[in-house]
């Protein structure tokens, strides 16, 4: 029976009774070893299961924390039945890493993908519990796919609770995931506790003190220490004293008994491995019967069950490490033939000095385990392998595997460690490319692009390959992108041309031609007819769109382009085979190039979507280069639409950049800022912070003409009534735009020159502008030509012709929801006699952007269950928001779904 915590019990039944009505949630129960976590769940477990629910249990085990899986097959067990029911991506992935099913290696979150789904399929069914003990020692796959699922589960009956040692370094607890600390018990459930002990109050007072209330402590200490040894005014390390406490109860055995016990807390409790392992040592299991009768554990029904993990702990560091390498070696020995990777730890473990044959079966347990998609594990087991590799050659090529594997699993600290201790070592040319891309891609993606950038290009300058040499050029022009680095990513395009006549695959050849054409137009020296043609290329050929390599790419080009062509129809192919993946580590850097093409265009709802779910991904990644990406991207969009909520996230995005030597994304940040202060009137504000944007390019070398803030700053010093500042300036955008020659940069020139023309050349200027932006997709940019026209006119005193243009800015102003914007034309319209009609508005502005984003997934014809897999979701969560949608939009099917949204801000 559980003594007290009334507090902590109805914070767990209310967590069950939430879920039991459809609210999901999980909590993380924290306390020191022996404080009742363990009690406290199995009094959580009971009521729920008289409350009917289903109840799904594991344990962290610490000799199965190099399992792949073995705790998440441990909980799911039960239920595996429901595993064809998931999408078969999902299945996939997860029967492939619990080994039940052959599959190909999946993506790092691909497998947490599936563990939601397969929860959320079985919660259908009945309200379902969740309930890890020891989740500080699950295997790292099982903690990252429960945590990512649990994350998610807010809208599905299912409550997930996980109990960790504080202290101990966990997953669980390193996510931001609610936390229930459990402290000692209060007085008077102490002495309940303590009652029959024979205890005075004076003594048990003391030992309560001494204990500060814990549980296992007030049990255990009074046997096995004098109570004249306790302090008299402070508790003392409360899990150190037990651990003393049971290995001085553990040094009271048999030299036999303590042996069996060592083997036993060695082999994670399994008798049928236990008891060979003790033959191997001369003993036997029934030596265990002496440290059952001395309270350190039970035997029963194939296992040995410690008292406390702390008896495991105790009797294991107590042991000498001579000792430990006789059991590993022993339990190595025992284990069956089809238990390969638990064989391989312990050999490992039991190994001190380099030896091939323990390496290798290291090297082949992380092999198959990488193949389940345990990257961790495998990162690990590449790491051990190494370590104990003999050949430097070799050990070589294992520390670069197990790089490439804590990269995949989200450690990119030690992937970059892995690669530093190659310095010393032999590798050959081909392993040493091999690196340097490993590490240029962990260096761009977590915000160290400048060393990105010269490690990829250096590296690319030794290849003998040209394709590999080209590969290597093209990401090292991201990188000298991402860094502001102009002169490096043109040096790069050009060794790629002088390259691409010697490449073999037309696979390179794309990715060379793309990259130069990218790099073309960021250094302000052509480059859209090479991106055109290879788009136009990818639109046909259905490989080049699946190659996740080339995802980033194929999304960009539309972008640098800003044409309304048929290759933008290549988008929402790629970002299916990016979600059907579950590529969530490449996933932000995608969203955030889909949200600036949606920017673009007439999708600014749209666009907060896609940055919002894109930065909430790159958090959750760890990738701080997408992130800042995301940042900046959302700031611009907000600033048009007015909202204060632009500049903390431009203030966000431009101290990580600076931080991280990001200095391209560094002028979405200050564009931002800039439309914020010129959407509101304040002129010379907005000319300082564009100011800022030049001061950047100029430092960057960036010479692209669309990054130029020129045409807002013209509108600036016009409104600030310094004409011939504007004029001058906008002559010289003039002349770049023709240089560049894309109809964008033309279109904003032809409006600079309009604003500071002459009347008598007011219609010429502005109706070249107008008849360049309708060959972009810019409808925000097009309104701003209407809106300067209009004021033009209004000024020149032809105010029936000012009209049309205002109302047609206005109308598109308040669609996108520009309301600075808005406002002004509205003023525009006041002044030349006439009403401005204002519009109304609409559901679709209230939608939040997740809600927005599981309208649109839902209005393309996907089903409940799709868009969930699509989204990361699980079906009840698109369900909840779902409904949400239909009441901000007033519809009841999802066939008035469709029509709502189709052509729809």
């Amino acid at each position: 029976m559980l003594v007290g915590r009334e507090r902590e019990r109805q914070v767990l039944r209310s967590l069950a009774a939430a879920a039991r009505v459809g609210e999901g949630g999980t909590l993380v129960v924290v306390g020191e070893a022996g404080i009742g976590k363990s009690a406290l769940l199995a009094d959580f477990v009971a009521s729920s299961l008289d409350a009917g629910m289903l109840v799904l249990q594991a344990a962290g085990v610490s000799a199965e924390r190099e399992i792949p899986f073995g705790g998440l097959l441990q909980l799911l067990r039960p239920v595996l039945d429901h595993l064809d029911a998931l999408p078969s991506p999902q299945a996939d992935a997860l029967g492939a890493a619990l080994a039940l099913r052959p599959g190909a290696e999946s993506e790092r979150f691909a497998v947490g993908a599936a563990v939601l789904g397969l929860l959320s399929r079985v919660a259908e069914d009945s309200p379902l519990v969740i309930v890890v003990d020891d989740a500080h020692l699950l295997d790292p796959p099982s903690a990252q796919a429960l945590t990512f699922a649990s994350r998610r589960l807010a809208s599905d009956p299912v409550a997930v609770v996980f109990a960790v040692r504080e202290g101990e370094p966990s997953l669980v607890t390193s996510v931001g995931l609610p936390v229930l600390s459990v402290t000692g018990l209060e007085p008077s459930s102490a002495d309940e506790l303590l009652a029959g002990r024979g205890l005075s109050a004076a003594a048990r007072s003391r030992l309560l003190t001494a204990t500060g209330g814990n549980p296992l402590a007030l049990l255990e200490l009074p046997d096995d220490a004098s109570l004249a040894a306790l302090p008299d005014d402070a508790p003392v390390p409360v899990p150190a004293s037990l651990a003393r406490a049971f290995a001085a109860r553990a040094d009271a055995l048999s030299p036999a008994a303590r042996t069996a016990l060592l083997v036993a807390s060695a082999a994670g409790g399994d008798l049928t491995t236990t008891a060979p392992a003790c033959a191997r040592l001369g003993v036997t299991a029934a030596d265990l019967d002496e440290a059952a009768a001395a309270g350190l554990v039970s035997v029963s029904a194939g296992r040995v069950t410690f008292r406390h993990d702390l008896v495991r702990s105790a009797v294991w560091a107590e042991a000498t490490p001579a000792s430990q390498r006789h059991v590993h070696l022993a339990l190595a020995a025992v284990l069956p033939p089809g238990d390969g990777d638990r064989r391989a730890w312990h050999l490992g473990e039991a190994t001190t000095s380099p030896d091939e044959s323990v390496a290798a079966a290291l090297d082949q347990a992380a092999g198959r385990a990488g193949a389940r998609g345990a990257h961790a594990v495998a990162a690990a087991g590449y790491e051990r392998s190494a370590r104990l590799t003999p050949d430097p050659a070799v050990r070589a090529s294992r520390l670069v595997a197990g790089a490439e594997f804590a990269w995949r699993a989200g450690q990119p600290s030690s992937a970059l460690d892995a690669l530093a201790s190659l310095s010393p070592l032999p590798q050959t040319p081909e392993l040493r490319l091999r690196a340097a891309a490993l590490e240029g891609a962990v260096s761009t993606r977590t915000g160290s692009v400048e060393h990105a950038r010269d490690l990829l290009l250096d590296a690319a300058s030794t290849a003998t390959d040209p394709d590999r040499a080209v590969e290597l050029l093209t990401d090292g022009i991201l990188a000298a992108q991402f860094a502001g680095d102009i002169a490096a990513a043109s040096r790069a395009a050009a060794r790629i041309d002088d390259l691409l006549p010697q490449v073999r695959t037309p696979r390179t050849m794309w990715l060379g031609t793309m990259a130069a054409g990218l790099a073309g137009i960021i250094v302000g020296q052509g480059g859209p007819d090479r991106i055109r043609a290879a788009m136009d290329q990818a639109v046909d050929d259905p490989d080049l769109l699946a190659d996740p390599r080339l995802a980033q790419w194929l999304v960009m080009g539309p972008l640098f382009l800003r044409e309304a062509g048929a290759e933008r129809s290549v988008i929402p192919t790629v970002v299916g085979h990016v979600r059907r993946r579950a590529d969530l580590g490449g996933l932000p850097i995608l969203l955030f190039y889909i949200a600036r093409d949606q920017g673009t265009t007439d999708r600014w709802t749209d666009s907060i979507a896609s940055y919002t779910e894109g930065i909430a991904l790159a958090r959750e990644a760890g990738q701080v280069t997408d992130l800042v990406a995301g940042l900046a991207g959302l700031a611009c969009v907000e600033a048009r639409r007015g909202s204060s909520s632009a500049r903390d996230h431009a203030g966000e995005a431009l101290a990580l950049a600076t931080e991280h030597h990001i200095g391209f994304f560094q002028t979405w940040a200050y564009t931002a800022l800039g439309d914020l202060a010129l959407g509101d009137g304040r002129a010379q504000d907005a000319l300082d912070a564009y100011q800022s944007l030049v001061d950047l390019t100029a430092t960057l070398g960036f010479d692209d003409v669309d990054v130029w803030p020129a045409a807002e700053m013209v509108d600036a010093l016009m409104r600030l009534n310094r004409a011939s500042e504007a004029a001058a300036l906008a002559t010289r955008l003039s002349e770049r735009a023709t240089g560049k020659g894309q109809p964008w940069a033309l279109a904003r020139a032809a409006r600079a020159s309009g604003l500071t023309a002459a009347d008598d050349a007011i219609d010429g200027h502005f109706g070249a502008a107008l008849q360049l932006h309708a060959r972009t997709p810019d409808t925000f940019e097009t309104a701003r030509t209407q809106l300067a026209y209009g004021h033009r006119l209004r000024l020149a005193r032809r105010r029936v012709d000012s009209r049309p243009p205002l109302r047609a800015a206005l109308e598109t102003f308040e669609a996108l929801g520009a309301t600075p914007w808005a406002d002004q034309a509205a003023v525009e319209l006041r002044a030349t006699g006439e009403t401005a009609q204002r519009r109304d508005v609409s559901g679709l502005d209230h939608l939040t952007p997740q809600e927005l984003q599981v309208a649109r997934t839902l209005a393309t014809g996907r089903t409940t269950r799709e868009a969930a897999a699509a989204l990361f979701l699980s079906p009840k969560t698109i369900e909840y928001h779902l409904r949400n949608v239909y009441a901000k939009l007033s519809v009841r099917s999802r066939i008035e779904l469709a029509a709502a949204m189709n052509g729809r801000n």
